[in-house]
């Protein structure tokens, strides 16, 4: 341990704490997040309380709806509060993990804004936490840099705006603990990133800007709109100076855009359509219903009609509101050594972000740094200025029904399944060796893609509807003969991590009959 003072009172950190850990893990930034833990902890396992409650009534047959008690919400002439000078112009967002060559590199990729995520594409190991502090903090000094294979990797002249996102309200960091009791994990990854950036971001003229990510329901919303609040009173930074644009990224939160807007009305940046973890959420609050099922991830695309309704009520909603619709993120990669496959895959790309710029989003996501000029060639085609909040979309009216309209439901099938499992695999094997942001059959995956994987083939054993298209049902025991198979490829491709570890956690997760909300928790317990 490298700490230089004391602890604050009531925390303990079990995490190994170097000499440039302990620039961030400072007695001041700790007693910080105990501050804002002690305040805020108990509305945080109340509302996780009221997500398990809500689930069993899905369970039992129930769906949502728009909110009756919110609806002079829904139907009010409020708008947002203007955004920073900074923050007009998102038309390529670029994401990935905090790691440093990666900072660098998003950063100067050309890109309007970085997202720079301790979360989906992200390995929460204690080291990866605390290191993307500090390069984090680097980044926002511009004193960031790095030798590697004989490079010199250093920021450009002009660099993306950077986002930070922190983890969801369902996880924790295991090795802070307040009065014996883990920390939230986005309440420590946000309080560290503002405790030593907020000031500093203000007089370089940007600011603490964040994407929070998994939210249910407005109630959430409020949760960190408080937090925001406590945070720029205890450091003495104006109120509002923060800007957070909220992922909607579950099915319930798509019923509460409006309200969600309205919570975070003085620190909102707006709606993202987080499509990944979207249709991972549909599938597990609907697990239970046999109504429900859908057909092959691939053939799950923007335009299934309950992806497109929720798509196009984020542009509506935004607009009302004054507030940017940001567009999802395109997964694609370049594919080395193959011209044709890769010119193939930069179309669909094109494609996604004309659909999404005609649309009226004001941005878009990407992976790779390889698509910023593909997605920015479109939007500086379809939208030549900052963005389009002005475009209001009458023509827009979306049901609960069309947002539960849950097609297509075929086909499945065996290469669906087994490309679900390799996927798993893959993915799995990487987190639990510590790396969240993996190529996998050419595209950049996350942990949403993971859950969508193992959620599907949970839900195709449980479903009168899990039937493959040749007539078989989707079983356990099928899943396991091909578990093994694809094992077995998976290693022959000399894909790289702790697979074996990894097959053994699919397997049960998946052939478990208690559904695990998040793979993230189970998996968190096997990594340092």
């Amino acid at each position: 341990m490298h700490m230089s003072a004391p602890l604050p009172q009531g925390v303990t950190v079990s995490g190994r704490v170097t000499r440039e850990f302990a620039q961030v893990l400072t007695p001041e930034a700790l007693a910080f997040v105990a501050k804002l833990h002690r305040q805020f902890e108990p509305r945080r396992q109340e509302l996780l309380a009221r997500r398990a409650a809500r689930q069993k009534e899905f369970d039992a047959g129930a769906l949502p709806a728009f909110l009756p008690s919110t609806r002079e919400v829904r139907e009010g002439a409020w708008r947002i509060a203007p955004q920073p000078k900074d923050m007009l112009d998102r038309r390529v967002e670029i994401t990935g993990p905090t790691d440093r060559k990666m900072v660098i590199n998003a950063l100067n990729c050309g890109a309007s804004t970085f997202m720079a995520d301790f979360e989906d594409a992200n390995c929460p190991t204690w080291h990866n936490m605390i290191d993307g502090q500090i390069n984090l903090r680097d980044a926002v000094r511009r004193s960031i840099s790095l030798e590697a294979g004989g490079k010199r990797y250093e920021l450009a002249e002009k660099t993306a705006v950077l986002i930070p996102r922190p983890r969801g309200w369902h996880l924790d960091e295991k090795h802070v603990a307040i009065d014996g009791e883990p920390v939230s994990g986005g309440i420590f990854d946000f309080a560290l990133f503002f405790f030593h950036n907020a000031r500093e971001l203000l007089e370089r003229g940007s600011g603490p800007y964040f994407y929070l990510p998994k939210l249910e329901s407005h109630l959430e919303a409020r949760l960190w709109n408080d937090i925001f609040i406590a945070s720029q009173q205890e450091l003495q930074v104006p109120q509002g100076s923060i800007k957070a644009t909220a992922l909607i990224e579950t099915v319930v939160a798509a019923f509460e855009m409006d309200e969600i807007l309205y919570e975070l009305r003085s620190h909102s940046g707006g709606l993202n359509i987080g499509r990944w973890d979207y249709i991972f959420s549909c599938i597990k609050k609907f697990r239970a219903n046999k109504n429900f099922c859908l057909a092959d991830r691939s053939q799950v695309t923007m335009t299934a009609p309950f992806m497109r309704a929720y798509a196009l009520l984020l542009v509506k909603t935004c607009h009302k509101r004054g507030a940017p619709a940001m567009g999802g993120m395109a997964a694609q990669i370049p594919i080395k050594h193959d011209p044709a496959a890769s010119e193939a895959a930069l179309e669909k790309v094109r494609q996604d972000k004309l659909r999404e710029v005609t649309d009226g989003c004001d941005g878009t996501w990407v992976a790779h740094p390889a698509l910023v000029p593909v997605a920015k060639a479109v939007f500086d085609q379809h939208m030549p200025q900052p963005n389009q909040y002005e475009r209001q979309r009458p023509d827009v009216n979306v049901s609960a029904a069309d947002l539960l309209n849950f097609q297509p439901e075929k086909p499945i099938t065996e290469a669906g399944l087994r490309n679900n499992i390799s996927v798993g695999i893959q993915y799995l094997g990487a987190w639990l060796a510590g790396n969240g942001c993996v190529p996998v059959f050419n595209l950049m995956e996350d942990a949403a893609t993971a859950e969508i994987s193992r959620s599907q083939i949970w839900q195709w054993i449980r479903s009168p509807k899990g039937v493959l298209e040749d007539g078989r049902k989707v079983t356990v025991e099928l899943f396991r003969k091909i578990l093994g198979e694809e094992l077995g490829r998976v290693k022959a491709s000399g894909a790289e991590g702790k697979l074996d570890e990894a097959a053994a956690l699919f397997e049960k997760l998946t052939a478990d009959d208690t559904y695990v909300e998040f793979l993230t928790l189970p998996a968190y317990r096997l990594i340092d």
